[in-house]
């Protein structure tokens, strides 16, 4: 999708003459950049492996926002004790007893509620169980995204398309932008300038 729309072209620096293909091509070019399928509101799978006696994860996708209707941006919590990784037994004798009442590495679904959220950070912070036992690995279900397109965005794809039309290899009077071609030129297209606007919506620990 394009994070401009026409009538926006002219307000924020464009050319009453630019085509659409110019903003959609910066537009991929972005969600390529973060790394991620579309800035806007988007439903992610994501499992996390916590650091032995922490009780805290960061997910890869943020700001993390509701999905229309939604009340929070946690769609699904499941959480399990697996075998501890070398290091990681802190006290044989209680990880003996959670065994013995569950199967070691089974998931367990995990009420969203008790989980804290900082929705600006994508971190998260799980609650002890009833042995006094950290889980290890938690698989979340989330959205993150934007629920509306601030100007930062909308700057930064605008100085996507100038950047390319400034570029001499280009033919800006083509009707059509070659994909490969942009992917090519993207290091020069995703400028410092670009790469500030972008840095709070970059996924991480991907890649």
């Amino acid at each position: 999708m394009g994070y401009l729309l026409p009538a926006e072209y002219v307000q924020y620096g464009l050319t009453a003459e630019t085509t659409d293909n110019w903003v959609t091509m910066a537009s991929a070019l972005m969600e390529a950049y973060c790394r991620r399928p579309s800035l806007m509101v988007t439903q992610y799978v994501e499992r996390v492996r916590l650091t032995a006696g922490a009780q805290t994860a960061r997910l890869s996708y943020r700001p993390l926002a509701a999905a229309a209707g939604a009340t929070s941006a946690l769609v699904g919590v499941n959480v399990r004790y697996g075998r501890p990784r070398r290091g990681e037994l802190p006290d044989p004798y209680r990880e003996q007893i959670a065994w013995a009442f569950s199967v070691p590495g089974s998931w367990n679904a995990l009420d969203v509620a008790s989980v804290d959220v900082n929705e600006t950070t994508a971190e998260l912070t799980f609650p002890i169980n009833f042995l006094g036992l950290n889980y290890n690995e938690v698989e979340v279900t989330y959205t993150s995204g934007l629920v509306t397109i601030p100007d930062a965005v909308k700057v930064a794809c605008v100085q996507i398309v100038k950047n390319a039309q400034a570029t001499p290899a280009m033919n800006v009077k083509s009707s059509r932008i070659d994909t490969m071609q942009m992917q090519y030129f993207s290091g020069s297209l995703i400028d410092a300038q670009v790469q500030l606007l972008l840095r709070p919506y970059v996924a991480e620990r991907l890649g």
